[in-house]
Parts: structure tokens; C-alpha cells; sequence
């Protein structure tokens, strides 16, 4: 399915966007506002504050799966239509790129049905005719156990009554994304060697490496 989604997105040319994804937990919002204070790349937030169905959708996934993919869908084209009007490079935490991601997995444990899901992968289709690929993507990948730490850790409650099991999918839907993804330049970062919330040094390291990653592009 990946690689039948990847080829809706044109990629004759690219835009000016850096997208930052991974797991829930990883770390997106941290390394993007380090990028943002080191580089002054204006950034796009993943909207969750004023989500009015996130914190339903954990607790009843079956019922709240549509809604709130859709939710997202809108969403993260509206950013990405938004981003596309500056003229410098941006930042985005989590697109449209991913967005399919969950909405497979959700599909799969039967949390949203085939009908549902098509409307969705049309719905996708058709945004996907007005985008183009990311200038570059960094994919943050974390272990399970390490991304339910930092999950805990930031303390969300909606979050904590997530059995592992989801979250343990999710990390494979990641990996599984990622092995056939073929977009953009791909810069992927183990995310659990690094502290970019309390290292400076970690932090410096990243932020070069970002910045000899979009230097030839």
C-alpha cells in the first residue's frame, strides 16, 4: 500500500518544507522548535490543544477513528497549503505524508471500516493531486518501550490508557513506511541515543547534521 501512496505524490518538484515524523512520544515538537531556534525556519504544528476529538478517540478508537482522521486530514493540507506561501524553508511536525499511517493501522485492527476507509483514501487522493514532496524528511525512530517512557513522561491522560500492543503497531507501521519511502531525501535519526530537550552537545550534533543533509539539496 506505501509504495501505491507514494506514487500519488508528485515529485518532479519538491517544496520548501522539512517534515519531521515518527511515533507519538519520539520527540517531533522538541527537535523541531531546537531547528526553529537554531535555523529560524518557521514552523507548523501538529494541531492536538484544540482537537476536539483526540482525547474521545482514546478512549473509544472504533467510533472516534473516522472523525478524527479526517480531523487530521483537513488539517495537515491546510498547513501544508499555508507552508507552501513562504518562501523559505519550513518546518513541519508530523503532514499529509504520514497521515496515512494511522488510519491503515486503524483500518487493520478493524477500528475503522473498509467503507470508511476508502472514503478516506479518496479523500486522500484527491489532496494528494495539489502536493508535492518535502525538500526533506527526518524520520525519528525510537523502540517501543523507550517512545512509552517519554509518552508517560510528558504526562498526557488521554495517552496513559493506551495498552502497548498499540503502540508496539504503530512503532511497525513506522518502520514499515519508511523502508519504502522514497519521496524526498531521508534523514533517518535513532532518536533514543540523543537528549535534544537537555544535551547541548546532542543538540549541536543534530542540528549539524540537519543542516549537511539540506546543504547539497
Amino acid at each position: 500500500m506505501y509504495k501505491e501512496f507514494f506514487s500519488m505524490v508528485k515529485k518532479n518538484k519538491s517544496n520548501n518544507t522539512i517534515v519531521i515524523d515518527g511515533v507519538v512520544g519520539v520527540g517531533k515538537t522538541t527537535l523541531m522548535n531546537l531547528l526553529h531556534d537554531e535555523l529560524g525556519y518557521e514552523y507548523f504544528i501538529e494541531p492536538v490543544v484544540d482537537n476536539p476529538i483526540l482525547d474521545k478517540f482514546y478512549h473509544d478508537r472504533k467510533r472516534y477513528s473516522f472523525p478524527l482522521q479526517i480531523f487530521f486530514l483537513n488539517r495537515r493540507f491546510k498547513m501544508l497549503k499555508e507552508a507552501s506561501e513562504v518562501k523559505e524553508l519550513t518546518l513541519m511536525d508530523r503532514s499529509i505524508y504520514g497521515d496515512l499511517i494511522f488510519a491503515k493501522l486503524l483500518n487493520a485492527n478493524n477500528e475503522m471500516d473498509d467503507d470508511e476507509f476508502n472514503l478516506y483514501m479518496e479523500l486522500l487522493a484527491n489532496m494528494l493531486d495539489h502536493v508535492e514532496a518535502p525538500k526533506l524528511m527526518i524520520y525519528l525512530e525510537i523502540d517501543t518501550d523507550s517512545a512509552i517512557k517519554r509518552i508517560n513522561d510528558r504526562g498526557r491522560d488521554y495517552e496513559q490508557i493506551v495498552e502497548r500492543e498499540y503502540w508496539d503497531n504503530l512503532n511497525k507501521e513506522y518502520q514499515s513506511y519508511f523502508k519504502e519511502y522514497n519521496l524526498s531525501p531521508l534523514l533517518t535519526i535513532d532518536a533514543s541515543k540523543y537528549d535534544l530537550a537537555n544535551n547541548e552537545d546532542d543538540r549541536q550534533y543534530i542540528v549539524n547534521l540537519v543542516k549537511s543533509k539540506l546543504k547539497p539539496l
